[in-house]
């Protein structure tokens, strides 16, 4: 039977809520659980059908987020990372009352290009669909590199991102192939102009999956959250800019009402 993984580590007094991004699993937060233990109660969570939360089809967002509530706590900050803040957003949507603060990492309502909006090409998107049928391995690791791309510590980043992929088992192909259906097609830009949590967006400056350029247009559809961009990073700041990125993090909990 499918069972979700959750762990809870940390001595402090606000719960925080760690979702993954598309084809890794809470390991990806290894990095910074000591420094962050000491401030927040950390809830790290493997996703639906990857890493140790085995057994589950593919899901859409709304169906992650029915299976993610049961183990939340009564109140928490939620933070999600690339599609993990696709998730995190969506309950914090649809149940303001469970979530004290939002945070989103390189992550966009709306990862797809448009005309008027910047993001990953549609036919990128595709491929990456395509290619996960003949050759997984090779596909999820091209796009593990697009993570890190750019940066001083890239091909490390990268080893990184890869050993945390590694170190279980991998994800069947449908459920990965659900979750670039998921950054192709959902679209949060509209619905969360009506957020009733406060909202902290980080970004990475050289991020090329979640363009900079997102910033200032969020800021001017949702002026009420928060901007950060770090420069020098790419995809994945908390590996490559971890102090930095960590130092956000504790700001943020500590402006939050009780």
């Amino acid at each position: 039977m499918a069972q979700l993984y959750w762990q809870t580590i940390g001595t402090g007094d606000r719960d925080l809520v760690m979702l993954h991004g598309w084809g890794l699993n809470a390991g990806v937060w290894q990095n910074i659980i000591a420094r962050l233990s000491p401030h927040f109660r950390l809830h790290l969570v493997d996703l639906p059908g990857y890493g140790r939360s085995e057994g589950f089809p593919a899901m859409g967002v709304e169906e992650m987020v029915a299976n993610l509530l049961p183990f939340a706590p009564a109140r928490a900050v939620w933070l999600g990372w690339s599609l993990g803040g696709l998730v995190a957003s969506s309950l914090a949507l649809q149940h303001p009352q469970r979530v004290s603060g939002l945070v989103s990492v390189a992550s966009s309502p709306c990862f797809t290009a448009q005309d008027d909006w910047p993001g990953i090409k549609p036919e990128t998107l595709s491929n990456f669909q395509q290619q996960l049928s003949e050759d997984f391995q090779r596909t999820v690791e091209r796009f593990l590199a697009l993570q890190t791309l750019g940066t001083e510590t890239a091909r490390q980043d990268a080893r990184q991102l890869k050993s945390v992929v590694l170190s279980l088992p991998a994800p069947e192909v449908s459920v990965l192939q659900g979750g670039l259906e998921i950054l192709r097609t959902v679209d949060l830009r509209e619905p969360m102009q009506a957020l009733q949590v406060p909202l902290l967006r980080i970004y990475g400056a050289l991020d090329g999956l979640v363009p900079r350029k997102i910033a200032p247009l969020l800021d001017a559809r949702w002026p009420d959250s928060e901007a950060v961009i770090i420069d020098k990073a790419a995809h994945a700041p908390f590996i490559s800019h971890a102090e930095a990125f960590c130092k956000q993090l504790i700001d943020f909990g500590l402006k939050l009402p009780r």
